[in-house]
C-alpha cells in the first residue's frame, strides 16, 4: 500500500587537534550499537598512531574500524544491512570522499564523519 522511504543522513564531527573528534566520534558509534544498529567504522591508512585497526582516542577510549587507502574502498565493501557509517580523519581522504559520503546517506545510511575542519594555516578542509 505504501512504500517507506527510509532517509540517511550525514553528521560531521569537527574541530581542532585535540578537540574531542574521535571520542564524540566513538560515543555516538558505541550509541548506535547499544541500540542494536549495525555499525561499520573506517578510518585512513594513514592514521597508524595508536593502532591500525581501531579508532582509538587521546583518552584511551577505542572501537574497531577498517583500514582504508582511499574513500572510494568504502564502497567496495557490503553495506546492504548496515545502519551506521564512521569515517574518522575524514580530512586525509581525497576531496571525492564528499560525493561519496552524500551517495551513503542517499542509501539510507545514517553517515557520522570526523576530522579537522581547518589545517595549519588556518585553510579549510
Amino acid at each position: 500500500m505504501y512504500e517507506t522511504y527510509h532517509s540517511g543522513w550525514i553528521e560531521c564531527i569537527t574541530g581542532s587537534m585535540f578537540s574531542g573528534k574521535s571520542e564524540e566520534l566513538i560515543r555516538r558509534l558505541r550509541r548506535g550499537l547499544y541500540a542494536k544498529q549495525k555499525v561499520v567504522v573506517f578510518k585512513p591508512a594513514i592514521d597508524d598512531r595508536y593502532h591500525k585497526d581501531k579508532i582509538v582516542s587521546h583518552n584511551g577510549n577505542a572501537i574497531e574500524a577498517i583500514n582504508i587507502s582511499t574513500a572510494a574502498e568504502i564502497l567496495k565493501h557490503d553495506l546492504s544491512d548496515v545502519d551506521v557509517i564512521g569515517i574518522d580523519e575524514v580530512q586525509f581522504f581525497e576531496s571525492k570522499v564528499v560525493n561519496i559520503v552524500e551517495q551513503l546517506a542517499e542509501r539510507g545510511h545514517r553517515v557520522i564523519t570526523a576530522g579537522l575542519d581547518m589545517d595549519f594555516r588556518g585553510e579549510p578542509f
